[in-house]
């Protein structure tokens, strides 16, 4: 992770979460937890557990001197195993024959990993908790706040912020469920042994799984997982999924930001969004980092589904592929999580530039709902016809449309006044746009 990009993309937290020391502190706990059990178990002598337990404090190993071990042996299971050997031998050559009794470097990997997911995952829960809380707040405050509609970036019907905030909220929500059963599914206990079979223990395997899995606040998987990764890569893509969601959240509030539109801007505070060249500039920051995390992270998950074929027992190279892979995405959706956060909760919005960008189209989006009037009378193509015209007369003489229709005969005939102006109030031609929102709020 780059010291100088890592706040911008990141989260402190969770880069602790998978910072090299929190990483050999988790395999550490595995083995502590494996000493533990298998002397409860008679598996190995009650003697064996202090002096194992004592060397399993992460403080006491070499970082760099791991690092370049790991580059000879494969792995940073393996120097380590060494490393912890050796110390608990120094306290009791006797103890040092029970370290990591029956296991292999995977399960101290995977099962790291696992205690690391439910770190992370517990980590980015508060953001998580303030975006929904944040998203129901603006809900609340602009149910009836109108804008224009946009499709193709073009304005189209009218809408409320409201019901766009709803949106997001229902989107978000869905992430965060995806995101919790995969968290769910992937951190399990990984104990297999060298091959799956823990044929070293003999047929004590199962009676030393479900308690190392306790010990650990774990679930047991119902069998070894080396080379079948298909729930960390539905991890990645939930990671994946909760990002791209919140960089639509940023791309929507970043159009919103445009000098010519002004409806919405993240949050001011001293140093955030100037430009280096022209002092003028509140430049977007938040939903760049939104935007620039939704892009990286379709790629990064597709390593952990390319890697799925992994080769019968153990993989070669597959598993080592998502080292480095999981905890980017998590860091990514930590970090974006930690923006969107501070940019729903301090958002400012501007009602009346959002109201007056709905009358920049002289009444067009309101075009269908005339046609509509008028098709019991002259029938719907006739209509779509007559109304088609007269708003490429309002387009060019750029006069409103309702001025053009009242001098239109066929029309007048049909609606008067009243009716017309009816037609042409946004807040009369928003749909079901508030039932849209109690469903939304109800769902809380």
């Amino acid at each position: 992770m780059s010291e100088l990009t890592g706040r911008l993309f990141g989260e402190p937290t969770v880069d602790t979460v998978f910072a090299d020391r929190n990483r050999l502190g988790a395999m550490l706990r595995f083995e502590a937890a494996l000493a533990r059990v298998q002397a409860e178990a008679g598996l190995i002598p009650d003697e064996a557990v202090p002096a194992i337990a004592a060397a399993c404090d992460p403080d006491l190993y070499d970082i760099g001197q791991l690092a370049e071990a790991t580059r000879l042996a494969g792995n940073p299971a393996i120097p380590l195993v060494k490393a912890l050997t050796a110390r608990v031998k120094a306290a009791s050559p006797e103890a040092a024959r029970f370290v990591h009794w029956g296991a292999t470097s995977q399960d101290v990997i995977d099962t790291g990993l696992a205690l690391q997911i439910v770190e992370a995952d517990a980590a980015m829960a508060p953001f998580r908790a303030r975006i929904t809380a944040a998203l129901t707040t603006l809900i609340q405050t602009h149910r009836d706040t109108l804008m224009a509609g946009r499709t193709l970036l073009q304005h189209a019907l009218p809408t409320t912020f409201g019901l766009k905030c709803a949106g997001w909220l229902d989107s978000i929500r869905y992430a965060d469920q995806r995101l919790t059963q995969a968290v769910n599914a992937a951190a399990r206990l990984q104990f297999g042994g060298a091959a799956g079979t823990l044929a070293s223990l003999d047929d004590a395997g199962l009676r030393i799984s479900a308690p190392l899995a306790e010990a650990l606040g774990l679930p047991e998987a119902a069998l070894p997982w080396h080379a079948r990764r298909e729930r960390i890569a539905d991890l990645g893509a939930a990671l994946a999924l909760h990002i791209g969601v919140l960089g639509k959240i940023g791309r929507d509030i970043a159009l919103m930001m445009q000098t010519e539109v002004g409806e919405t801007f993240e949050p001011a505070a001293a140093g955030k969004g100037g430009s280096s060249a022209m002092p003028h500039k509140r430049n977007p920051v938040g939903t760049v980092v939104l935007a620039a995390a939704a892009a990286r992270a379709p790629g990064l998950a597709s390593t952990l589904f390319a890697v799925l074929p992994q080769e019968h027992e153990r993989a070669v190279g597959g598993w080592h592929a998502e080292w480095e892979v999981l905890p980017d995405l998590f860091r990514l959706a930590a970090g974006a999580a930690s923006h969107a956060a501070e940019i729903l909760e301090g958002l400012e919005v501007d009602a009346d530039r959002m109201r007056a960008n709905l009358d920049l189209t002289q009444g067009l989006p309101f075009a269908e709902g005339v046609t509509l009037a008028l098709a019991p009378a002259l029938g719907k193509a006739e209509a779509h016809a007559l109304i088609e015209a007269a708003s490429k007369t309002a387009v060019a003489e750029r006069r409103p449309l309702i001025e053009i229709l009242k001098s239109q005969p066929q029309v007048v005939a049909h609606l008067d006044d009243a009716a017309l102006s009816a037609l042409f109030d946004p807040s009369r031609r928003l749909g079901v746009a508030s039932g849209f929102i109690d469903r939304v709020l109800k769902d809380d």
